[in-house]
C-alpha cells in the first residue's frame, strides 16, 4: 500500500510497536497518557497496523499490532521525527 510519509503523530506511535513481540502496540504512551484514537485509525487507514484483537472488558479501545507495511515505515522514516 503506497502512502506518502507519516506525521510526527504517526511515527512516534509506530515505533513503540516495532521491537515487541508480535509488533504489538500498546493502548498507552511511555507517559503513560492514552494514544490518540486520531492516530491510531489514521494507521489502520494506510494499512501500517491492523486489528489484533477485541477487548471484551474495554470494547473501545483498540488493540493493534505492526503490519509488514508498518515495520517498513518504521525502518523508513523512523529517525526522521
Amino acid at each position: 500500500m503506497a502512502s506518502k510519509s507519516p506525521s510526527a503523530a504517526q511515527i512516534k506511535y509506530l515505533r513503540l510497536g516495532r521491537y515487541q513481540p508480535g509488533g504489538k502496540l500498546p493502548l498507552f504512551d511511555p507517559n503513560g497518557q492514552q494514544i490518540s484514537k486520531t492516530v491510531i485509525k489514521s494507521c489502520l487507514k494506510k494499512g501500517w497496523v491492523q486489528t489484533w484483537f477485541e477487548n471484551p472488558i474495554k470494547p473501545d479501545w483498540l488493540v493493534c499490532k505492526l503490519t509488514e507495511e508498518g515495520v517498513r515505515v518504521v525502518d523508513k522514516y523512523g529517525n526522521r521525527h
